[in-house]
């Protein structure tokens, strides 16, 4: 009845917590991107039907190629460095088993997403309310967007109330990695767009997210965590536009 994928790369440190959390499901989906370490060999440990399949810079094709691999009429998707809790999962199975004909027309749901950052769950800022469309009918759509992929699927859409729990960046050195990897694809995903960005974006754009995420969402409430997430996050939209800059006028 549900196909769980993850997409995964090099994440030994992640995937069996994550993969204990969707047991549950009908199958389990690993669809790795050429990982060196044991990510592999511990997904394999957990029956998941594993396929390799190289990145190359487009999640949202990574999640489509899962898609076409999944046999199960829904599809949850999770990433390594998630859980789905106990609360979720009762959830869950409870909506996809409705025989409620109102409720069986979602053909998808978007699901809460609850960071844990440096010992703290983010419980304000941009991360506070974030709602991911997660859960949806194999066949009813597909994923569009190379780094801020988005899954698009027809018909309704509804929400879950449990949270998918989310460990990401364990630290500092780690989270800029991550960020100079995703603004490198964002910012040729836009350039691919043809989109312009001028010194005024460049210099608002990343200020203004920092004070609507510390200020108006209230980001200063989980402390020093919500400063330091608050501050890297305006450097990610910094980057972006910096880069995409640096590749329109590139000579």
């Amino acid at each position: 009845m549900i196909s769980a994928i993850v997409i995964t790369k090099n994440e030994e440190e992640n995937i069996e917590k994550c993969l204990r959390s969707v047991r549950w499901c009908d199958e389990i989906v690993v669809i790795d991107d050429e990982s060196i370490d044991r990510t592999v060999e511990i997904a394999k440990k957990f029956n998941a039907r594993v396929y390799e399949n190289p990145l190359s810079c487009d999640f949202s094709a990574q999640r489509n190629f899962g898609l076409t691999k999944a046999k199960s009429e829904w599809v949850l998707f999770i990433d390594a460095d998630e859980i789905i809790s106990g609360a979720l999962i009762y959830e869950i199975q409870s909506v996809i088993g409705f025989k409620d004909q109102g409720l069986r027309n979602f053909n998808g749901y978007y699901l809460k997403r609850s960071d844990f950052v440096w010992g703290k769950q983010l419980k304000y800022g941009e991360s506070g309310n974030l709602m991911l469309l997660r859960l949806g009918r194999r066949g009813k759509g597909v994923w569009k967007g190379m780094a801020h992929e988005q899954w698009e699927i027809e018909g309704s859409v509804g929400k879950l109330i449990n949270p998918i729990l989310h460990f990401p960046h364990k630290t500092m050195e780690e989270f800029l990695k991550e960020i100079n990897f995703y603004t490198d694809l964002r910012a040729k995903e836009l350039k691919e767009k043809n989109t312009k960005v001028s010194f005024w974006a460049i210099f608002s754009y990343p200020l203004g997210k920092f004070i609507v995420n510390y200020f108006f969402k209230r980001g200063f409430m989980d402390g020093m965590q919500g400063l330091i997430f608050a501050i890297t996050m305006s450097f990610h939209s910094f980057l972006v536009r910096g880069k995409l800059w640096l590749m329109s006028n590139k000579k």
